[in-house]
């Protein structure tokens, strides 16, 4: 059997507003909560995917000063280039737009970033060889 890829763990300065950002930027939903270690432990998950992958996420992290040229980032791929500019839009609002909205080739496609509350950069993108619409699209 090859291994697979059900989650990534981080350490983030405060749990309850990264919950909140992967909520209401992701459409993530807490799937299990629990005390570790003297703290909290939360797993979030897209709807249906809640056996496939998970972001799970621990409070006692430091906040991640990424250089603005730093692309490493979590990818989630949205349904239209509006939807891209409708996340920008809030970000930008919230003051935690890094990438404005802009338009690459293929297989990168059209996509804005974002910075979570402890840092880490965010992609919302559409036109990627990965997400809704992918089936089309061959990768080269």
């Amino acid at each position: 059997m090859l291994p697979t890829l059900t989650h990534i763990a981080l350490h983030v300065p405060d749990l309850d507003t990264c919950v909140a950002f992967y909520r209401d930027y992701c459409a993530m939903q807490v799937i299990h909560r629990r005390a570790g270690k003297g703290s909290q432990i939360v797993w979030l998950a897209e709807p249906g995917k809640e056996h496939s992958f998970i972001l799970v996420i621990m409070p006692g992290g430091q906040a991640r000063q990424l250089a603005s040229d730093d692309y490493s980032h979590f990818g989630f791929a949205l349904e239209s280039r509006a939807a891209v500019d409708q996340i920008a839009a809030k970000a930008a609002a919230a003051g935690c737009l890094i990438w404005p909205p802009r338009d690459e080739p293929y297989p990168v496609g059209y996509y804005c970033g974002v910075r979570d509350p402890a840092g880490n950069y965010v992609e919302f993108s559409y036109g990627q060889p990965l997400g809704p619409g992918s089936e089309a699209m061959p990768i080269p």
